[in-house]
């Protein structure tokens, strides 16, 4: 057999304060256990006696139902937190938190430092992304966590009402392809959510239970408390004037007062379908799932499915989630309008959520963090622990080790100077031998200049010719250009039809590569038997002297 995980998951609404405890087998699939719901009566009250009623409706509620502490999922009113629906451009994945980032900063209407904010992409549209993002003050999720706190119990998951409700529907009815209208009538508020193909759109709508309520009040000039249970034992809603009361007049008053208010909240469901149709591309919905503690007033389902012309039923968040035996179903079946939240967050837990937002405060996640890391911290505490008992010994010991230390390095300061000292006697030498090293090779290079000169020259004569005078002339200190004279036989230096033998000779002296083209003939002389040729020949590259 393998162990069940225990859950506890409470959800704090407007007006009530609901506790359950779940175990999730290994399969994933969560099992009702105990639960129990108390109304906030807090009606003109303050924050604070509203809060501390919160602490005392968990408490009271843990040890009436025997429940201890465990690993638990929070949920908060819809009217904390303020849900916006983004479209954006297709994007890398390395840039979309920036984008979202941004887009949260527009969009919340605080600064983004004052609140906790989450998001989650929805949707698979190919051509933009959708965002829903979902953030609340800071102060206002802190107050709730710390009622929690203060009742013995740490949130793991900060999770939002509507948000809750939906995963519990979407669990129950995966196989619906059509748009699913999720109308959850609270006390102060009433939650629109949409559900289309894992689309996902929601709105609170200001018009819910206690909107009855104030109207009874002033209709029959009573208080807060007795226009409640006008409510709760007599209202229904009327059909048109026509009422199933009797003789009360109370009751015949109370239903068109309550018909009054629901005509003015079906008014705002009809905007509403109307956004979602023209602003997030939805479709209007082919069901609608009533739920809340105000939608059990008599005939409100018949109501809107008279107004909206589509199925209306009553949402049953135990239709694929198991009870346990020791539940008393009775019981469960008047509270389970006001369940869905605490089914939700069991099924989020055990992996089942379509949506899944947290807005743990940065305290609480501080906190989890340190404990995280709490082992090494324990482990470092008692190292240090340790190291005060010899701190004493310690100090001589480092004293003596940093005296040694301080003379071994000493010593190593004054070899490692030495070396640098060689270092850069070696260094000096080695620039006075290369520069003598370029020197010689630049004497050993203008050596093989003229060697390579006169062979071009040699190279260039004609048999019966040789160099009888060479004289170097001189621009600048370098040696630009040479004036030789060459001499040969008469019978060997003929004439051709090609040109003179000087002319043959000056030609294959500038095809050489030591000799530019400028290099001409300055004289010849021609004798009975020997003829002499007197060349300018300009050096293609200038030699220096020095």
């Amino acid at each position: 057999m393998f162990e069940k995980k225990r859950l506890i998951t409470v959800d704090l609404g407007a007006s009530k304060v609901a506790v359950g405890e779940f175990f999730i087998n290994k399969g994933g699939a969560p099992t009702l256990t105990r639960y129990g719901i108390s109304p906030i009566e807090s009606e003109g009250g303050t924050e604070s006696d509203r809060l501390a009623f919160i602490v005392t409706a968990i408490r009271d509620q843990m040890h009436d139902l025997g429940i201890k502490p465990g690993p638990m999922m929070l949920s908060v009113s819809g009217q904390v937190v303020f849900p916006r629906f983004v479209k954006l451009p297709p994007v890398g994945k390395d840039k979309l938190p920036q984008i979202i980032q941004y887009e949260a900063e527009q969009n919340v209407p605080f600064p983004i430092d004052e609140v906790v904010w989450d998001y989650q992409l929805i949707g698979d549209a190919d051509d933009e992304l959708n965002v829903m993002l979902v953030a609340a003050k800071i102060e206002n999720i802190k107050r709730l966590t710390d009622c929690a706190q203060a009742a013995d119990l740490e949130p793991e998951i900060v999770d939002v009402a509507p948000m809750a409700l939906l995963n519990a529907v979407y669990y129950t009815r995966q196989d619906v392809s059509d748009c699913v209208m999720i109308l959850d009538i609270g006390a102060r508020s009433s939650n629109l959510i949409f559900m289309e193909q894992n689309r996902v759109f929601s709105r609170s709508i200001p018009v819910a239970g206690n909107t009855i309520t104030q109207e009874l009040m002033k209709a029959f000039d009573v208080s807060f408390e007795e226009a409640e249970q006008i409510k709760k034992e007599e209202g229904f809603v009327s059909f048109g004037g026509v009422t199933s009361a009797g003789d009360s007049e109370v009751a015949e008053q109370a239903s068109k007062i309550i018909r009054n208010v629901l005509t003015r909240l079906h008014a705002e469901v009809n905007r509403s379908i109307n956004f979602y149709r023209s602003q997030q591309g939805g479709s209007s919905p082919d069901m609608v799932l009533l739920t809340g503690g105000s939608s059990m007033l008599g005939h409100v389902d018949t109501f809107f499915q008279d107004k909206l012309r589509v199925p209306v039923s009553y949402f049953n968040p135990f239709d694929a989630v198991e009870v346990d035996a020791g539940v008393d179903v009775d019981a469960l079946n008047q509270d389970i309008q006001c369940m869905g939240e605490l089914v939700g967050l069991a099924l989020r837990h055990a992996g089942h959520g379509l949506v899944g937002i947290n807005l743990l405060p940065p305290d609480l996640v501080a906190l989890k963090t340190f404990r995280r890391r709490k082992p090494f911290f324990i482990a470092t505490a008692a190292a240090v622990a340790l190291s005060m008992v010899g701190w004493g010994g310690y100090f001589a010991l480092a004293g003596r080790a940093l005296a040694e230390r301080t003379e071994r390095l000493d010593r190593a300061v004054q070899n490692l100077t030495a070396i640098q000292q060689q270092f850069v006697s070696v260094s000096e030498e080695r620039q006075l031998a290369e520069a003598q090293f370029d020197m010689l090779a630049e004497q050993v290079a203008l050596r093989t200049r003229w060697i390579d000169l006169l062979q071009a020259i040699g190279e260039s004569l004609a048999d019966g010719m040789w160099i009888s005078a060479l004289e170097p002339e001189l621009t600048a200190g370098k040696v630009t250009s040479l004036r030789v004279t060459v001499q040969g036989f008469s019978d060997r230096m003929e004439d051709t039809g090609e040109g003179t033998a000087a002319e043959l000779l000056r030609d294959r002296l500038r095809q050489t590569a030591s000799f530019e083209d400028g290099s001409e003939i300055v004289r010849m002389s021609i004798g009975s038997y020997r003829r002499e040729i007197i060349l300018q020949l300009v050096l293609a590259e200038a030699i220096p002297t020095q």
